[in-house]
């Protein structure tokens, strides 16, 4: 069984896999192509990526990639504790311009897949976070882009003020509203 929550944006959706325990510990899918397909949120994995960081209150993002190196990504929380945030960028879509976030952590085995056309950022709540995320199309550094994490339109309900960003990061721009 698995769970298929939608979001305020507009195929952005919380996933949460199921997980079994028993005395050995627990075991669960992190990814499951036939899963995601029957929730809406199909996608080919082209990449997976790590991030690991080492404080709570360590910030990164807003970051997506321009056409055509567009992807849709799975996040998921494997140490620790994260706000995971996506924001629609997608002109003409019924949500653009909105954000949505959600906690995902270890311990409640959740998933969030963001579509196509919207940024992702994070804000780590624990020290030790470590995310895994799948990636439909492959790192293109020349379509890489980002939108500043203050941007005043969006007014992201971030859990604290950053303690860790990089100055990459800190460089982001609003978005060209």
């Amino acid at each position: 069984m698995m769970l298929c929550e939608k979001t305020p944006i507009d195929g952005a959706l919380v996933i949460g896999f199921d997980r079994m325990e028993d005395d050995r510990g627990f075991f669960g899918r992190i990814f499951c192509r036939e899963a995601l397909s029957a929730c809406g949120a199909a996608m080919e994995v082209a990449q997976a990526n790590i991030s690991g960081n080492l404080l709570a209150g360590t910030l990164r993002g807003l970051h997506y990639q321009a056409a055509p190196h567009a992807e849709d990504k799975l996040v998921r929380v494997v140490a620790g504790a994260a706000f995971d945030v996506a924001v629609d960028l997608r002109e003409g879509s019924p949500t653009y311009g909105k954000w949505h976030g959600v906690t995902l952590s270890r311990d409640n085995f959740r998933a969030f897949f963001i579509p196509k056309g919207c940024a992702h950022g994070y804000y780590t709540t624990e020290d030790g976070t470590e995310l895994v995320y799948f990636a439909s199309s492959p790192y293109a550094p020349l379509a890489e882009r980002g939108v500043a994490w203050d941007d005043p339109r969006l007014a992201i309900a971030w859990p604290g003020e950053p303690k860790v960003m990089s100055a990459k990061d800190r460089a982001l721009k609003p978005h060209a509203w």
